[in-house]
């Protein structure tokens, strides 16, 4: 390593952009390239840094939950909007794939045409991707312990009229996102089981309803006639499971 550059071996030092300071022992050098062309290196350090103890008393504690409307709510109502990168820049795609297709194969046109969609593409991952790093390292910040649903995206999928909202959200990478920044922060994450009934299961005394269309967003308990917004309701249900959970597992909790 150099100083804003990456010497490999039998090559010259390539001038590079170092995102963050890099601490430890270099041992190796991953290179990769995007379909737009733009290369990218990912570096292995060794570090003799210990990773922070997790604490065994947690005071804060947290439910999310995951959705399309709002695409994050917590257990004290806090929501946060669904920014549908995908889904607002499929206009501009479409539009770039019809110039793409329309093309000779070969032709200089087309590997133009191809480069900027793929730009396109990879200004909306790049987006969705900034949006969870924040949103993530927000709520790992935040507290102590992280309750998060699972959710069966591949079944979700099979819905026609929501698939492509469903793809666009990528809650398994936001998931992932928390999962990590949870572990070098020294944070409890706790995965809600993916068949828990949070949305159907009222948050004050625990009576399960039947059935729950998805177009159902507000709803009275029949057992307390309690009221409740269904996102929130959910939130709340997933943070109980979660701190059954942390207690099942020899933690205090006092949050």
């Amino acid at each position: 390593m150099l100083d804003n550059a990456i010497k490999i071996p039998k090559l010259i030092a390539i001038k590079a952009r170092i995102h963050r300071e890099l601490v430890g022992t270099l041992k190796s050098i991953t290179i990769s390239r995007s379909a737009s062309g733009k290369y990218f290196a990912s570096l292995l350090m060794e570090s003799d840094e210990a990773i922070p103890v997790k604490p065994k008393h947690v005071t804060s504690v947290s439910g999310y939950d995951l959705g399309l409307t709002h695409y994050l709510i917590d257990d004290k109502g806090n929501k946060t909007a669904n920014p549908r990168f995908l889904v607002n820049a499929y206009s501009n795609l479409r539009r770039k794939q019809k110039a793409l297709s329309r093309t000779k194969k070969g032709s200089r046109n087309r590997s133009k045409a191809r480069l900027k969609l793929a730009l396109a593409h990879e200004r909306v991952v790049n987006a969705r991707n900034d949006f969870q790093h924040k949103l993530s390292k927000r709520i790992i910040g935040d507290n102590q312990a992280v309750i998060v649903e699972t959710l069966k995206a591949s079944n979700m999928l099979k819905n026609k009229k929501l698939s492509r909202h469903i793809s666009d959200a990528s809650w398994s990478s936001f998931v992932d996102k928390v999962a990590y920044k949870a572990e070098m922060y020294g944070v409890h994450l706790v995965k809600c089981n993916q068949w828990f009934a949070s949305s159907k299961t009222c948050s004050c005394c625990g009576d399960k309803v039947k059935d729950m269309s998805l177009n159902i967003r507000h709803w009275s308990c029949p057992s307390c006639n309690t009221k409740h917004d269904r996102d929130i309701n959910a939130s709340k249900n997933i943070r109980n499971y979660g701190i059954i959970k942390l207690k099942a597992d020899g933690l205090t909790v006092s949050a």
